[in-house]
């Protein structure tokens, strides 16, 4: 089943969390400690409109729902998105990685987290598991179709 994007949540919470443009991982978690049951959620995000390549990115779930704090500020319709989840992260889960990560790392910033070590290497994309390897590959082959569709329709 695929999760449909809550457009009028997701507005309104960006609103009250004064969500920030290119701050998915920030927003969500931010999102995430003010909406009760949400579950924290890293992925790629193909957006057509803005580019070629999947996003690294961040949201929430809630149920069937996808609550993106950082959709009002991307500047597109909700049926220009489509999302690749890699890594689902409760928020008591979370909030300790974040807190170990400050401790251990107090100098880097603890957002996105990629799950246990050893990470797995792909390119020099981003660190992950074989979770984020697939959804990679998900997210990649459906830019390749949006561009095989919109060469079409231009011809």
């Amino acid at each position: 089943m695929t999760k449909i994007l809550d457009e009028m949540l997701s507005q309104e919470i960006a609103s009250s969390i004064k969500s920030q443009p290119k701050k998915c991982f920030d927003n969500a978690y931010r999102a995430a400690l003010a909406i009760e049951g949400t579950i924290y959620v890293q992925g790629f995000l193909v957006i057509p409109a803005i580019s070629e390549q999947p996003l690294e990115y961040g949201w929430l779930e809630l149920g069937d729902r996808i609550i993106d704090p950082t959709f009002p500020r991307l500047g597109v319709t909700a049926e220009n998105l489509y999302y690749f989840p890699a890594q689902s992260l409760s928020i008591k889960k979370l909030t300790a990685i974040l807190e170990e990560s400050k401790e251990d790392y107090p100098l880097d910033d603890p957002l996105p987290v990629y799950g246990d070590v050893p990470y797995e290497y792909y390119g020099d994309l981003m660190l992950g598991g074989t979770d984020y390897q697939t959804a990679y590959m998900l997210a990649l082959d459906k830019c390749r179709e949006l561009q095989i569709v919109q060469t079409q329709e231009t011809n």
